[in-house]
Order: C-alpha cells, then structure tokens, then sequence
C-alpha cells in the first residue's frame, strides 16, 4: 500500500483478533489464561528442578532451562496482550510495542530455533561420542554454545525489526491478526515494502532451513550409530533418549516452515490465525509437557523435590 499526500499516518494500530461474539472471546480468554498459567509455571518448574538438582547439572538440561528462558519469553510477548484484548476488548496498541512485541517474538522465536540445534548436537555427541563426551561438552563450550544461541537470536530479529521501524503506517490502521507479525503488519505501510519482504524471506529460510537441517545431520548421525548397537533394548534407550527432542523439533518448525517459509498469497491470513494459534499458545505449553514425561531424570528430580515438599 503506498499512501497519497493528503492520508495521513497511524501512530497506533487496532489488533483485529479473532471478530467473536462476546461468549466466545470469553471462553477463549479463558482457555488461553488456563493454557498460559500452565507454560509459565511448566517452565518454571523445569527451570526450578535443573536449578536444584545436581543430577540435572549437565549441559543438556542446562541448553532446556535456557530453551525454557527463551519459551517464557516468547510466550509473553504476545498472551498478556491478546488475553487483555479478549477481556476489555481494548484491540488498540501503540507503534512502539508493536514494534518491541514483533522484535521479541521473532527473537526468542530464533533463540529457540537455535537451542534445539545446540541440543541436537549434545544428542549426537552423547550417543555417538560417549567416550569424549565430557572433553567435547565441557564447560567452555557449553557456555559458548548458549551465548552463541542467544546472539545468534537477537541478531536474527534485529534486522527487520529496525527495518519495520523506518516504515510509515496509514489508515486503515487494522491488524488482520492477533498480534504484530510481520505479512499483517507490512499491508499496512504506505511505502514499497517489496525489498524488505524479500529479506526477511531470506533470513527466515537461512535461519529456519539450516538450523532444520543440522538437526537433521545429527540425527543421521546419530541413527547410524544407534543402528550399530547390538541389543535392541539398547537401541530403545538410545532412542527413547533423543525422542522428545525430535518430537519438539518436528512441532516447532513444522508450523514456523509452514507460516514463514511458504509463499504468502496463496494462504488466508484466517488459516494464519489459526496456525499460529498453534505455534503461539499450544506449542509452548506442550513442549515442556514432551520432555517431562518423556525424560526419566526429569520426572525423578520433580518425584524426589515432591518427596522433599511432603516432608516439610
């Protein structure tokens, strides 16, 4: 959209939602409150279990309290809004925490893009390395791989955030979506928006597609060696090992492929709502349900804290 002389600029933007009648934007607000009570304190749990057990004192449970620091995060940049949005109906919101809810989205966004790679990496050293695990994953590089996340992250969402932010914004000033995203919000500029479309479309596959594809080439890795073992009760807790992980991976960039990575116009921004519905709200509060109950010695450190609390 490019705007005449005589249009004037928008300083706010109305966050559309989801055009419910009042029941339903109701229950919803009260089934997203329900979900994100249950990630925040999901998280912090995992966070609070790795920080008190020793056991959990290894570099892949601290690459998931961090993993769970970046979750939060993202969370909360677009709930607390979207709750507020549903309950009081005030769908307004300021140009500048659009623009610091666009940025920390697709930050932390990164950010755990970037630390499911970091622990496909601990996988494959810990299965196929064993020997040289402790060598290889040692404290230094454990350090460098979870500040190397996080700035990777950042700097990742950094470009089209300060892209975004040079922009002009004319009236109709109305978000075709939940929160600030990216398609929904460029409709809105009155200036070509056609470069920078095409470089957040390259950082996003850079970013999505490689991070996908080292996962990938740990995981051939590390099936190549799992087939070698000679046991099949040991080729089960090979696997059983990397089957959360792998199970996160697959939700998370199946739905960030599917929304970013795809061309835009054959796509209804009301199958976008949905889907990232789904990516926003189910997906955080379902990962750390994936690794709790699929992780022995997480689900033995929340026994033994439970088993302290009674005790009390």
């Amino acid at each position: 959209m490019v705007c005449s002389g005589n249009w004037s600029l928008a300083s706010t933007f109305i966050v559309v939602g989801f055009e419910a009648v009042r029941e339903t934007e109701l229950f919803l607000f009260c089934l997203f409150l329900l979900i994100y009570i249950i990630t925040i304190g999901a998280h912090l749990l995992i966070i609070g279990l790795v920080a008190i057990d020793r056991c959990l004192h290894k570099p892949m449970y601290v690459f998931l309290t961090n993993f769970s620091v970046a979750e939060i995060v993202y969370a909360t940049a677009t709930m607390p809004k979207m709750l507020d949005g549903l309950l009081t109906q005030n769908k307004e919101i300021s140009y500048s925490a659009c623009l610091v809810q666009f940025y920390f989205f697709f930050a932390f966004g990164a950010t755990e893009n970037c630390f499911l790679v970091v622990m496909g990496y601990d996988r494959y050293v810990a299965i196929c390395q064993p020997l040289h695990y402790t060598t290889m994953m040692a404290k230094k590089t454990s350090l460098g791989l979870t500040i190397g996340a996080w700035v990777v992250g950042f700097l990742t969402a950094a470009c089209p955030a300060v892209w975004i932010s040079t922009l002009s914004f004319c009236f109709p000033n109305n978000i075709d979506h939940f929160f600030c995203d990216y398609s929904p919000l460029l409709k809105l500029s009155c200036e070509d928006t056609s470069n920078g479309e095409f470089t957040f479309s390259v950082i996003s596959w850079s970013l999505t597609l490689s991070c996908f594809f080292l996962i990938l080439i740990s995981y051939a890795f590390i099936i190549r060696s799992v087939l070698k073992i000679p046991s099949v009760e040991g080729q089960n807790k090979a696997f059983n090992t990397c089957a959360s992980h792998l199970t996160v991976v697959l939700i998370f960039n199946g739905t960030i492929i599917f929304m970013y990575i795809r061309p835009n116009s054959h796509v209804r921004f009301t199958l976008d709502k949905v889907v990232s519905i789904f990516y926003c709200v189910v997906t955080p509060v379902m990962n750390p349900m994936i690794y709790c109950l699929r992780n022995k010695e997480v689900k033995e450190a929340l026994r033994k804290a439970l088993q302290r609390r009674v005790m009390i």
